[in-house]
């Protein structure tokens, strides 16, 4: 992210129409730099006139398959953005995170286009929807498909919040009575999940601004605290107070955290081990 964007209040910063227009811009510099992909370019974003439209082409062709073909599943992505216009909002605030948090991102069209964790992300918002709306067998088919294809799996009853980054999101698992707050970052290879067979509320709360270190496992209805820090590795079966650091397994309190831990991805222990 250059210094001009960094300054610029965050309103301006993820305004749909604002990042819309960055997304033309970088895939129109992207065709003229490697015309082997312009079509896809312009079949992607450029021949949309708007952001929502683009976005349910993308989920469409990553979700298509034998059951629901190309356009059947685009009329069910056109349908989840039309009848809930908070995902559009959702999924741009989700890839502005995912460029603000990642050093390995240049640019608001690489998560759009080719990132997992974003894409299973926003494929979840539309079967959240349909799991909404009372279409939960179709809402279990997205789920499973989201599986097959991105190795993600979050139960379309899940309720997760704006400004999520799910980084790598390989082996991601998010159980059904599971929350996450806004602005949270997910490593890969994290569980949030119950500890039992019971059927009532039992899966993790996780508050604004957490962030969860790769192959954490968080089990349980528990919850973790705003702008708490879990690290890497660690097995967390008891509720984390906000604005503190727990690793370990069974995971404690190691000390405090980081200003904005989701933000900052910081994930090294508080005596700099």
């Amino acid at each position: 992210m250059s210094q001009s964007q960094a300054k610029a209040p965050i309103a301006a910063r993820t305004g749909t129409q604002a990042v819309w227009a960055r997304l033309r811009v970088e895939a129109a510099a992207a065709a003229a730099e490697e015309p082997i992909l312009a079509s896809f370019l312009n079949a992607a974003v450029l021949r949309h006139d708007e952001f929502s439209h683009a976005l349910a082409y993308c989920l469409a062709s990553k979700l298509a398959d034998a059951q629901l073909d190309a356009m059947l599943a685009r009329d069910v992505a056109e349908a989840a953005l039309t009848g809930d216009p908070g995902i559009v909002t959702q999924a741009i605030a989700d890839m502005v995170a995912v460029e603000e948090r990642d050093p390995a991102c240049k640019s608001v069209l690489q998560p759009f286009l080719y990132y997992k964790g974003y894409q299973a992300l926003q494929l979840h918002r539309v079967a959240h929807w349909l799991w909404r709306e009372g279409r939960q067998n179709l809402a279990f088919h997205l789920q499973s498909r989201v599986s097959e294809r991105f190795g993600v799996d979050i139960h379309p009853a899940a309720r997760i919040g704006q400004g999520v980054m799910i980084d790598h999101a390989t082996a991601v698992v998010i159980g059904e009575t599971a929350v996450v707050g806004d602005d949270c970052s997910l490593l890969h290879e994290v569980t949030l999940g119950g500890t039992g067979a019971a059927h009532e509320d039992r899966h993790p709360k996780i508050g604004r601004g957490v962030m969860i270190g790769a192959g954490a496992k968080v089990l349980g209805n528990i919850e973790v605290g705003d702008q708490a820090r879990i690290a890497a590795g660690s097995v967390v079966l008891k509720s984390v107070p906000a604005g503190c650091t727990v690793a370990g397994v069974p995971a404690k309190v190691v000390g405090d955290c980081c200003p904005q831990p989701a933000r900052s991805m910081d994930q090294t222990f508080p005596d700099g081990k």
